[in-house]
């Protein structure tokens, strides 16, 4: 699903997405979005907000932006109360990590129930972590949320997704130490046409 939004241009676009090439729209994420912390533990930021995001146990999306044209993501969760490490993620994917051959903002189902993760439940306060690779690094960015049975996904106002033509693989297979900060290798061929492509897409959705 692509999603279409706002777009403002600044002159710092160019540099934004050289050095941050991926946000997490929807759900919030773990506090403000600094490109240059990216590559660190849940971008940066290691205390889990207090003003969670209810998200739905089953049924949800999440809404992501890349300014890579190649990219893959998987997403963890964790189930205590401040998630403040790798170590605190469960080893299970509540979203395997997919390939998307193109730049831009999409939405993405996830159902965080349907995981059988140990703790996952109607109520309980989590975290996910979104993975990012663009090939020339792994990202990150944590969303905190309390699960619930009964939710819908709302997407903020200025948002709204509908089909595309470009799908995602559903084929991405990452390296054992992805979470740790190693790049998988079926996603390690950065290339000049790649870098010159991020140059071209930044003054289209940042």
């Amino acid at each position: 699903m692509y999603l279409s939004e706002e777009k403002t241009f600044s002159p710092s676009a160019l540099s934004t997405v050289v050095h941050g090439h991926f946000r997490l729209l929807y759900p919030g994420p773990r506090g403000a979005f600094v490109a240059n912390d990216e590559p660190k533990f849940c971008g940066g930021h290691t205390s889990a907000t207090t003003n969670r995001t209810t998200f739905p146990l089953n049924g949800a999306n999440f809404v992501i932006r890349s300014g890579h044209p190649s990219w893959s993501l998987g997403v963890y969760v964790s189930t205590l109360s401040n998630a403040s490490s790798f170590d605190d993620f469960s080893p299970t994917l509540v979203k395997p990590f997919f390939r998307q051959n193109d730049a831009g903002s999409f939405c993405y189902p996830i159902n965080i129930g349907a995981a059988n993760v140990s703790g996952v439940a109607d109520g309980v306060n989590v975290t996910l972590q979104f993975t990012f690779d663009g090939g020339d690094g792994l990202l990150y960015q944590c969303a905190d949320l309390t699960l619930s049975s009964t939710a819908t996904t709302v997407l903020p106002a200025n948002v709204t997704c509908s089909n595309v033509t470009t799908t995602a693989s559903a084929s991405a297979t990452p390296s054992a130490t992805t979470r740790s900060g190693t790049v998988p290798n079926s996603d390690a061929k950065a290339s000049l046409v790649g870098l010159l492509t991020i140059a071209s897409v930044a003054l289209m959705f940042l």
